[in-house]
């Protein structure tokens, strides 16, 4: 058994623990906080491993781990991981760890079920970014839907149930066209595996289009890429706030991951015809979501729809089909994971206390909580793109691969003034919210009972924090994981573009 088998299921032994406490007489509440925290913990440490491991020198798939599953349909249990999706593991094993810890005070019922359904959850995201068979991708994708469909349902807000019946039946039937396309292909070249797939992608060419929407659909609504956006407020204002943190940080990553991951390398000619159509669907989200952020009352949906905006550069990025848009992209899906999972914690500590999120209820919030403002505004600036920060790192980075974008064509720098309006935007609609929020008198005598942060509290904001700043002001090692398997793929990429007529 192979490491990343063992980060891949780890969290399962948490899972088994938890369920032996009741026969074993030792169930409480906060036993099992224990076993699932200490088994998050023990997750990152595995996927630490993993980075040690890792090469970033050699652009193919490392710690490949491959047993036929069913050899007759050409399915095997294949795992590996290389410049693509390592960032995308690390990123997952660390907001996973830190949901959980966010949990502690806030999760007081069925809390067994609970802990339960976030370990699982990590299960089918590790499982995700390490797949390397599309029919266990499409094991581990569909798998993810159940307990995030649980946890917004049973531990969400007021309309918990509507908004997660609309997550899963949104993201379940986009899915199903990439299942018809993964079984056209599997079917087509008698294997499931995707580098096999790839290197003979030559069979299914005369259709690569049709297969490029199939796979399409079901990543722009996992991202959301406009129009494919509405189930995300829903399902963000009514989740939990580690339900929050975690949707927002890892499972709209595997949007873009997929496109990344499949999409281009599968499809390179479809990606390359397609690419202004999407780069204007981003460009829409971007502004669209920036307005639609601006006029919310409710500080958890002014953050989903500053997710709408902010991936909209992530898609850019991947569809500029250059070295510095790919990197730039997955780098600021590893950037939004912590900024968005920052702000959602953000918001579920004033919730926790306050029971309401409208923007109204609240002002003066810095005389009373002095700790948690300074904190809450770093991250803010982290979010809008300030120099020295993460967000600047891969906004810059998409902004000048999208520039030179030669799929962007002659007018690649339109492309790139409208996107650029979103960083205006983005300043505008999250300084008004910190402004109405934490600034001026406290207008609320409710507001005034409220306490800074705990310990615990301080602890998580602090560990968003190291990233903000260390990719912020050193990002050449974060660029330095990919570099490799990124060059390899835009070098098909752009062979692909010269023989195009």
């Amino acid at each position: 058994m192979g490491i990343l088998t063992i980060v891949t299921f780890l969290p399962l032994v948490g899972v088994a623990i938890i369920l032996l406490l009741k026969p074993l007489k030792r169930e409480s509440d906060a036993t099992i906080k224990y076993v699932a925290n200490v088994t998050a913990v023990a997750s990152f440490i595995g996927t630490l491993i993993i980075l040690a491991l890792y090469d970033p020198n050699v652009a193919t798939l490392q710690l490949v781990e491959r047993v036929a599953w069913i050899p007759s349909w050409g399915i095997s249990y294949y795992m590996g991981v290389d410049g693509v999706s390592i960032l995308m593991v690390l990123l997952t094993s660390f907001i996973t760890m830190l949901a959980l810890a966010s949990s502690w005070t806030g999760i007081t019922e069925n809390v067994k079920q609970y802990y339960i359904f976030m370990l699982l959850l990590l299960v089918g995201m590790m499982g995700v970014f390490l797949a390397q068979d599309l029919f266990l991708f499409y094991v581990f994708w569909e798998f993810t839907l159940i307990p995030m469909y649980f946890l917004i349902g049973i531990w969400g807000g007021q309309k918990r149930v509507y908004a997660a019946i609309k997550f899963f039946l949104y993201t379940m039937a986009g899915s199903l066209l990439m299942l018809l396309a993964i079984l056209y292909m599997g079917i087509t070249n008698g294997t499931f595996g995707v580098p096999e797939l790839i290197a003979g992608r030559e069979a299914f060419a005369n259709v690569q289009a049709l297969l490029f929407v199939g796979f399409a659909i079901a990543f722009a609504i996992k991202v959301p890429v406009f129009p494919f956006h509405s189930w995300l407020p829903d399902a963000h204002t009514e989740a939990p706030t580690a339900g929050s943190i975690i949707l927002a940080g890892v499972l709209l990553k595997m949007g873009t991951y997929g496109f990344i991951r499949f999409n281009l390398p599968l499809f390179p000619e479809a990606s390359v015809q397609f690419a202004p159509f999407i780069a204007v669907l981003a460009i829409i989200g971007i502004i669209y979501g920036a307005i639609v952020a601006f006029a919310q009352t409710d500080v958890k949906k002014l953050v989903a729809y500053s997710s709408i905006s902010h991936l909209g550069f992530v898609m850019l990025g991947i569809f500029a089909l250059n070295n510095a848009g790919i990197q730039g992209a997955i780098l600021q899906g590893f950037n939004h994971g912590i900024s968005s999972g920052a702000l959602f914690f953000i918001v579920g500590i004033i919730y926790e206390q306050r029971h309401t999120r409208e923007i109204s209820e609240f002002g003066g919030i810095w005389k009373i909580m002095p700790v948690f403002s300074i904190l809450t505004l770093i991250v803010l600036l982290s979010s809008m793109g300030l120099p020295g920060l993460n967000g600047f790192v891969g906004e810059f980075t998409i902004l000048l691969g999208s520039m030179g974008a030669a799929s962007l064509g002659a007018t690649a720098w339109i492309y790139t003034a409208f996107a650029t309006t979103g960083v205006i935007l983005a300043a505008i609609y999250l300084l008004w919210m910190f402004q109405r929020v934490f600034m001026g008198p406290v207008s609320n005598a409710k507001n005034e009972k409220l306490v800074d942060l705990s310990k615990l509290q301080l602890v998580i904001m602090l560990a968003f924090l190291v990233f903000i700043f260390w990719i912020g002001i050193a990002p050449s090692g974060f660029f330095a994981l990919m570099n490799s398997s990124v060059s390899t793929l835009v070098a098909d990429l752009s062979a692909t573009m010269i023989a195009m007529p």
